[in-house]
Parts: structure tokens; sequence; C-alpha cells
């Protein structure tokens, strides 16, 4: 997306082999690229490249309509939410805990650093999955998700094509195999990493069209 430039791209690439995270043993010129990567992208809104970044004092305006519309008496009867089971309705409760192995542990403090294992696991079996990402989300680009999924070896069973909505791109799919597995991945054009905010319409098209089994058509 023209973030960094392709000498810092290729700096990082022959110079920090392979580790961008624990940079403390990291060679000079290593260091170096990362600083010129961290300088390039520290104002960029991770989420989704195109939208500002937001300051530790400001907030977001759509997780506020979403705490307000979670706490509505109407949105927990429908979502059958017994009375006094929950507090207040937070889309982040810093108050759950979890076992972790160790002591009890705040929520969110433990992070799984992949979820490959999980993958190719389910890739031996009789299953149908899709993932999709948002093509303009930089938490998890969609090159990395296409990696991840090109190591586990499947077969493409349809190559990569655009899918639409309302006579439009909506984004680009492919197919995968194997046995009895299938794998659908999709990029949604213009989305960030929670897809569905982003872009509602095209990711409804998206998973409804896979629920159904038949074409991505547009007009859906």
């Amino acid at each position: 997306m023209a973030l960094i430039s392709d000498d810092i791209y290729e700096s990082a690439i022959n110079n920090c082999n392979g580790n961008y995270v624990d940079t403390i043993q990291a060679n000079s010129v290593c260091s170096k690229s990362l600083q010129s990567y961290e300088e390039c992208t520290s104002r960029i809104n991770f989420d989704n490249i195109l939208e500002p970044v937001l300051d530790d004092d400001e907030y977001d305006v759509g997780t506020l309509a979403l705490n307000n519309w979670g706490n509505m008496e109407a949105v927990q009867q429908a979502l059958n939410v017994h009375q006094g089971m929950v507090g207040k309705f937070e889309e982040i409760n810093s108050t759950l805990h979890y076992n972790q192995g160790k002591n009890d542990t705040v929520c969110y403090a433990y992070d799984i650093f992949s979820s490959y294992s999980y993958h190719k696991k389910l890739s031996t079996k009789s299953c149908r999955a899709l993932i999709f990402s948002g093509d303009h989300d930089l938490t998890f680009p969609y090159v990395g998700v296409e990696q991840w999924i090109a190591s586990l070896n499947l077969e493409v069973e349809a190559p990569w094509k655009p899918f639409y909505v309302d006579n439009q791109v909506g984004g680009y799919l492919t197919k995968y195999a194997l046995n009895n597995y299938s794998l659908t991945y999709a990029t949604v054009k213009g989305a960030g990493h929670v897809v569905e905010i982003y872009k509602p319409k095209e990711s409804f098209v998206l998973v409804q069209s896979w629920f159904s089994s038949q074409g991505h058509s547009s007009d859906a």
C-alpha cells in the first residue's frame, strides 16, 4: 500500500533474519531498517490504513455506540440475556478472568501467537472453512494469511477471481480443497481488520453465498 519504500522492505528482509519483534539482539542494519519502518507507520491506523489513527485520549464513536446498544434492555431481551447475569456491557470487559495454567489471569492478557496448528489439524478433517481478510488491514495483512494458507499444501480448486456486490467488485476469492476438506479464502475490497464493520454488505454477501454453497453473485 506504499507505506514503506522498497529499500526499507528489502533491508529488513535481508538483515533481520525474519525477526521483526524481538529487536534487542538485532544487528545495527536491522535496527536502522526497523526504525525507518516505525517512523513510516507509527501514525498509521493498523486496523484500517485509510482511517485516521486515534490517540489515547480519543474514543472511537463506533465503540461508544456498540456499548450503548449492548446496554439497551430491549437488546438484552432479544439476545436472551438473563437479568442480573451481566452488569454493564462493554466491548472489552476487563473484569473477566480465566485460568491459564498458572494463576487467575485477567482476560486479554494472554495472546495466542499463532493459530496455525489448529488450521493444520482442521485441514485433515471433513469440513468446510471460510476465511476472509480486509485488504486494508495492517494488523493481519492479507499477504500473511495467504502465506500460511499456502503452507497447508492444499490444492487450488478455483483460482483467484472477483466476487460482486451490486455489480461492483466486492473483493477476490480463491477456493482450496484436500480430500474432504474445503477452504474458501477471500479478501474484501476496502475493508479493515473487522471486515463486517467496514464493509457490512460485502461481508453479508460473502458469508451468505458460502453458507448456501452457491456462486458469489452480484446484486445479492
